[in-house]
């Protein structure tokens, strides 16, 4: 199961982001998704499918809904393509 923590402005996910677990990734992140979260560190995700991307276009809406914006870190290639396929790329952009 995966599983996700707070380390200064960023949450950073750990193992596999798949439907199974996606809810419980949402109200895990929920208390630590505040104002001062900046990016979103995948480099410990494991294994993902279609609803990761959905999980991430969350993230930036609730980021959006506090005048924020999110990035993304180390996602992984498999996440990339899914976004790609989907046509959100522009929506998921890349820390640097």
């Amino acid at each position: 199961m995966g599983a996700v923590r707070r380390e200064g402005s960023c949450l950073k996910l750990d193992g596999p982001v798949q439907m199974s677990n996606v809810p419980a990734l949402l109200a895990e992140a929920a208390p630590l998704f505040g104002q001062d979260i900046h990016c979103i560190d995948l480099a410990g995700v494991t294994e993902v499918d279609s609803s990761a991307v959905s999980l991430l276009l969350e993230w930036q809406r609730q980021a959006a809904r506090r005048g924020m914006r999110l990035r993304f870190a180390h996602l992984p290639a498999s996440l990339k393509s899914l976004a790609a396929l989907y046509g959100v790329t522009d929506l998921l952009p890349e820390a640097e």
